[in-house]
């Protein structure tokens, strides 16, 4: 596991700092964390599941 992490804001985090989360690159899949609670850590998400999560969320069924 990467011990960097670059992490970037989620494009539906809302403006006002409400809903914020984070997501980075892993090899092989991808991390996710609060950005309001950067220190409580990440979860990390296998490649073929993120995908899968993305593919729901786009389609709006999540």
């Amino acid at each position: 596991m990467p011990t960097h992490l670059v992490f970037r804001k989620s494009s539906y985090s809302s403006a006002k700092g409400q809903d914020c989360v984070e997501v980075a690159d892993l090899p092989g899949g991808a991390a996710v964390r609060d950005s309001q609670h950067e220190g409580t850590g990440h979860i990390a998400f296998p490649a073929a599941e993120w995908h899968a999560f993305l593919t729901e969320v786009k389609a709006d069924r999540l």
